[in-house]
């Protein structure tokens, strides 16, 4: 079976993560990319290996050339509604960086276009495919322990902190939706569902340390207009409570997650630095915590899993632009009691 031909648009710093994916995989190849930069399309082309033909500055392009069977979306926030719009109206399977949108009413479109004309797509919730996750999941669902009544979760990380860090656009409102809660606890959020089960109810406060730096050009300053941090209290399904810590500003942190799952008879632990472990604590054994052996079945790559979907194959764990849309309204949601600083409904 021949490979698939996959067009990559936007040569950000996570198309790395995914070009990795696809030059890993044996079911597909890097076939072209796009990116409005010129200049960096460019150099990534010439490092690449990439035929100029197969360059381009408009993804509308790419999604047109016949030969690619599939695209990687990896632009700024506020190009991937457009984008991925594009992508279900030309047919292209896609597989799209999170948040799927600004906000909950370019999230609900795209729900809508897909309705009207499905295309095989995954939205890159990465951490559903983090081996820890996926045995918690099983664990959790054969009832290992029992009724769940807590998820309590961090996601922290450092980089923010040097007052001259440039302002990114994931530093701008009008680029990225919203600050950490969006880049970090859009995660959090999906991992929740993916554990345990929906969100109905949040209430939240979040806040901006810096609040303002460099432009990247060094014009002069600009205005950080997005959350730095936020603290989010959750209620679930089926009397669940959840909370979620999230920072940009943790000092010693690079890439840290943990999840603590508490039920009527086990407990969960799922942590993430360098590498992803899971510790149990259950009534039938004695001994206390332990980090558990994962299960070879529990192993998946990202990009590997949408290659699969794109030829009929699914495990039914990917997400979806159903499970990007509910995201976005739990966002939207936290948002929203930021301001108030109220319980909102996140249903």
């Amino acid at each position: 079976m021949e490979k698939l031909k996959i067009g990559v648009i936007g040569m950000g710093g996570i198309a790395n993560y995914h070009i990795w994916g696809i030059e890993n995989s044996p079911d597909a190849e890097l076939f072209a990319i796009c990116d409005v930069n010129a200049k960096a399309l460019e150099e990534r082309g010439e490092a690449l290996g990439i035929p100029q033909e197969r360059r381009y500055l408009r993804h509308e392009e790419l999604l047109a050339n016949k030969e690619v069977d599939a695209v990687m979306i990896g632009t700024p926030n506020n190009n991937h509604f457009a984008v991925a719009l594009d992508a279900i109206r030309a047919a292209k399977p896609f597989a799209l960086e999170k948040p799927i949108a600004l906000n909950m009413r370019e999230a609900l479109a795209l729900r809508e276009e897909l309705a009207n004309k499905p295309v095989p797509h995954i939205v890159c919730f990465s951490y559903r495919y983090r081996s820890a996750a996926r045995y918690a999941r099983e664990l959790i669902q054969s009832g290992k322990l029992g009724t769940i009544r807590h998820v309590y979760s961090q996601y922290l990380q450092g980089w923010a902190i040097p007052e001259d860090v440039p302002l990114y656009w994931r530093f701008s409102k009008e680029l990225s939706g919203s600050g950490a809660l969006g880049d970090l606890g859009s995660h959090i959020l999906d991992l929740h569902r993916f554990l345990v089960g929906e969100t109905t109810s949040v209430v939240g406060h979040g806040d901006t340390i810096v609040r303002e730096r460099s432009l990247p050009d060094g014009s002069g300053k600009g205005e950080v207009d997005v959350d730095d941090f936020c603290h989010v209290l959750g209620r679930m399904e089926n009397g669940i409570s959840s909370s979620m810590e999230i920072s940009r500003f943790a000092y010693g942190r690079g890439n840290y997650q943990r999840i603590e799952i508490y039920g009527s008879k086990g407990s969960l632990v799922y942590s993430l630095e360098a590498e992803d472990t899971l510790e149990g604590n259950f009534d039938d054994e004695e001994g206390g915590f332990r980090f558990l052996d994962i299960p070879e079945l529990h192993k998946a790559e990202q990009m590997q899993s949408f290659f699969d979907l794109v030829r009929g194959k699914d495990d039914g764990l990917n997400a979806t632009i159903e499970d990007g849309y509910i995201n976005q309204r739990t966002i939207d949601a936290i948002i929203e009691s930021f301001a108030e600083g109220r319980w909102v409904s996140a249903e």
